[in-house]
């Protein structure tokens, strides 16, 4: 609450207000914003280039099958960890808060999983029965 004075007065309770009332000076707050050094953000800055730079490196080596995509998932992951973390300044909230945040999208990721998984095993099942002569293989009738 801003006092004619153009300062930041404390909302003191009811009993602060009294004490006002009797000639008393209420305590007077400053507002401050959260500030971090700067040296932060170019920490950041350096390291988001250096994980650009490693998973441009995967393509110039060029690395093939689960280790490029692995290494790709991995650099992508750090870099939006940082980003998530600083620049969005979740690093510096509260648990409830980052939990109602990250915890929807990786619940997805273990849907999209077990989705995934869930279609390699139904394609795997057809491809096994549903190969030339299978049918002869899946008879209840045979012996």
């Amino acid at each position: 609450m801003k006092t004619a004075e153009g300062e930041v007065a404390d909302l003191a309770p009811a009993g602060g207000r009294d004490a006002a009332a009797h000639g008393k000076e209420a305590p007077v707050r400053e507002v401050h914003g959260q500030q971090h050094p700067i040296g932060l953000y170019l920490t950041v800055w350096v390291l988001l280039f250096v994980l650009s730079a490693c998973s441009y490196l995967v393509d110039y080596f060029n690395l093939h099958g689960n280790l490029r995509w692995g290494l790709i998932v991995f650099f992508m992951m750090a870099k939006a960890s940082l980003i998530v973390a600083v620049f969005m300044h979740m690093a510096w909230e509260r648990l409830a808060l980052v939990s109602a945040i990250l915890i929807p999208p990786l619940a997805v990721l273990v849907f999209m999983a077990s989705m995934a998984m869930e279609g390699d095993y139904t394609f795997s099942t057809r491809s096994v029965f549903f190969a030339p002569g299978a049918q002869t293989q899946i008879s209840p009738h045979a012996p």
